[in-house]
């Protein structure tokens, strides 16, 4: 009869100590082994992270110091022949400074596109690749139809608006940091607000969001938008009435560009069935 049939036997021999060494050894080799690659691509990650925040900052200080360096040329394009004041020196550089960031970040933009998904590319899979990929550029197009579409229409007609409702009782005089203040508000929440299709394509690719919930949640997703549109843009009905129509006109195109997507995903399953 073996005294070491059982395996949990307190006396080993020469042999048994010999193995649970090389075991031990061994299982010891794989964790740090895994440390190590965990510990690796943890500084991967950072290192490119480092490095592509170093790309977007220095993308951004070289279009702030071009858009600074040429304020006179194109002051007359955000002023609008309007008349500004300002009341004191420190007024004039927080204006140069807040309007030459804001253009300086929107030319910055594509550049920092790119650079973030160079950076999410390898955690994403395919779907999500492709699709960053291709929709990309069409997201910079969006930002730029939104920013022109508050410069062009809600900014002049909003202040405008708000100016003649003012000279029935006061002499009006705005101060530049007002004015930019207001400028901004009319216009950069806009270029973020049409991006609603390209979100809605997204979600609906990784399984999140179907044209069918969109239909059903219509009207509470119209009540969001006004709730939206009242909150991003200046205190007057005609601001926020503008941005809330085309915002629901994004929501129906947003529907059926993800019916469109839908259908053509059902069609790639069932080619991939038949030739399987």
């Amino acid at each position: 009869m073996d005294p070491y049939e059982h395996h949990d036997k307190k006396i080993l021999s020469p042999l048994d100590k010999k193995l649970v060494e090389e075991v031990g050894a061994t299982t010891e080799m794989v964790d740090e082994d895994a440390i190590e690659s965990d510990e690796g691509t943890l500084v991967d990650h950072l290192t490119d992270l480092r490095k592509q925040t170093i790309k977007s900052v220095a993308v951004f200080l070289f279009f702030f110091i071009v858009v600074l360096s040429t304020i006179n040329l194109w002051f007359p394009l955000v002023t609008r022949g309007n008349e500004l004041i300002v009341l004191g020196p420190l007024e004039v550089v927080k204006f140069y400074m807040s309007i030459s960031s804001a253009l300086s970040l929107g030319f910055s933009l594509p550049f920092i596109f790119h650079f973030i998904g160079q950076f999410v590319k390898p955690g994403l899979n395919h779907t999500e690749s492709r699709f960053i990929g291709i929709y990309s550029p069409l997201m910079l197009v969006l930002f730029v139809v939104g920013i022109s579409f508050g410069y062009f229409v809600v900014n002049p007609l909003s202040y405008q608006f708000l100016i003649n409702i003012g000279e029935v009782n006061f002499e009006v005089m705005v101060s530049a940091s007002e004015y930019i203040h207001f400028l901004l508000m009319t216009t950069v929440p806009l270029g973020l607000l049409f991006e609603l299709p390209i979100i809605a394509m997204f979600l609906s690719a990784i399984g999140v969001l179907t044209s069918v919930n969109m239909r059903k949640v219509r009207k509470w997703s119209y009540v969001i938008l006004a709730i939206i549109s009242t909150t991003v843009t200046p205190p007057d009905f005609i601001s926020d009435f503008m941005v809330l129509i085309p915002m629901i006109l994004l929501y129906e195109i947003s529907i059926l560009l993800v019916a469109k997507l839908e259908r053509k995903q059902i069609t790639t399953k069932e080619l991939s069935i038949s030739q399987d």
